[in-house]
């Protein structure tokens, strides 16, 4: 669990933020980074497997380097929003800002790391290159880290079994569905905690019954009795996480939870070394309106839970955000871009827990038969009744 109070100072970006961290040697005039194998010079990969860096033209492996004093802290959100605004009033580049691939298709960002110098977009499966790469400004620091831990294979076998359980999908989708090129990617979230304070005042109401008419016409009718309701109370979000990218649903995203944050490391770059990055498209301060978004929509609940009776009227809800912290992480997904009839359907796997979602074309014609089979059970049915 997070700390709401005693949050660290805001971190100035580090020497290349979102791309660098531990040793690694520049390629493509700073557009990605290599770790050559200390035994044959290689570039060297993270093994999901054995959670190392490992090279696969000899078999070297070498640990992840973290240091002794990283650790995954809690940010100060106020001071690092200040800090953001004062560099853009003072107009000054972002030294420390990523090298980034706009994808000439779909205009994704995504951060060469590692051994990656061209691959396909993740998002719609188009070729990028790395020399349309372009300097990112004003960055907030990556924080940590959640390595890949569910492997390939066994995300292409549930994949697989989620796509022969779309009972509606077409059959070609269903046959082909997960044989388009599957790619590993990390994607960028923020979390929010806060101490909130909140003060209520509403309605409770009590329902009654009351016998009216008489003889045939005589029938119960409810009736509700209201009551004044009113309170406060405290309540600590921690790690309220909220997608920082715009090129998938929030919802698709949100469906991949929940995620084993606990078994994030301090950010180094040695394992993203063979998979693709993709930088934030919701800002810090953006993606705290949606943070807030949705504790009040807890908030919410539990003063409705507070009020009790059978029915809540809500007058009012004043709700106060303090010792607001952040943490810049990124997740692991397995994606697919698949093309059906010249549509780009999404679908993700969580690479920590093996979650499949994603989306996925209907065939009209199933629909319709299958409605047409239901209609003509439920006519059988009438007439067998009969």
């Amino acid at each position: 669990m997070s700390e709401a109070h005693g949050a660290a100072p805001p971190r100035a970006a580090p020497a290349e933020a979102g791309v660098t961290g531990v040793a690694g040697q520049r390629t493509d005039e700073g557009k990605g980074r290599i770790f050559p194998c200390e035994q044959c010079g290689a570039d060297m990969t993270f093994h999901i497997g054995q959670q190392r860096q490992r090279c696969e033209h000899c078999g070297f492996e070498r640990a992840i380097e973290i240091g002794d004093d990283a650790e995954v802290a809690e940010q100060d959100f106020a001071a690092m929003m200040e800090r953001l605004v004062t560099l853009r009033s003072q107009g000054k580049p972002d030294e420390a800002g990523t090298h980034e691939v706009r994808c000439e298709s779909c205009s994704a960002k995504v951060v060469f790391a590692g051994a990656l110098t061209s691959t396909t977009c993740a998002y719609c499966g188009s070729p990028i290159q790395s020399e349309h790469a372009q300097r990112a400004e004003h960055r907030v620091p990556i924080d940590a880290v959640l390595p890949f831990r569910i492997e390939k294979e066994r995300a292409r076998a549930n994949l697989l079994e989620w796509v022969r359980s779309r009972w509606f999908a077409p059959n070609d989708f269903r046959t082909r569905g997960a044989e388009e090129k599957f790619q590993g990617i990390y994607l960028p979230f923020w979390t929010y905690d806060s101490l909130t304070f909140n003060r209520y005042s509403g309605q409770r109401g009590e329902h009654y019954w009351v016998t009216v008419g008489h003889g045939k016409n005589q029938h119960r009718v409810r009736h509700t009795r209201w009551y004044p309701a009113a309170g406060n109370f405290q309540r600590f979000f921690d790690d309220v996480l909220i997608p920082a990218t715009l090129r998938l649903p929030r919802r698709l995203l949100g469906a991949l939870e929940p995620w084993p944050l606990a078994q994030c490391i301090p950010y180094t770059q040695q394992v993203l070394a063979g998979y693709l990055a993709c930088t934030y498209e919701e800002d810090l301060g953006a993606g705290f309106h949606v943070a807030r978004a949705t504790m009040a929509a807890a908030i919410e609940r539990e003063v409705r839970s507070r009020i009790g009776g059978d029915e809540q009227r809500i007058h009012g809800i004043d709700t106060r955000y303090d010792a607001v912290t952040y943490k810049h992480l990124i997740l692991p997904v397995w994606m697919l871009a698949y093309r059906y009839r010249d549509k780009v359907y999404q679908v993700t796997v969580n690479a920590a827990t093996g979650e499949v979602q994603g989306e996925r074309p209907y065939s009209w014609a199933k629909i319709l038969a299958a409605a047409a089979a239901v209609a003509g059970a439920i006519a059988l049915l009438v007439a067998l009744a009969q």
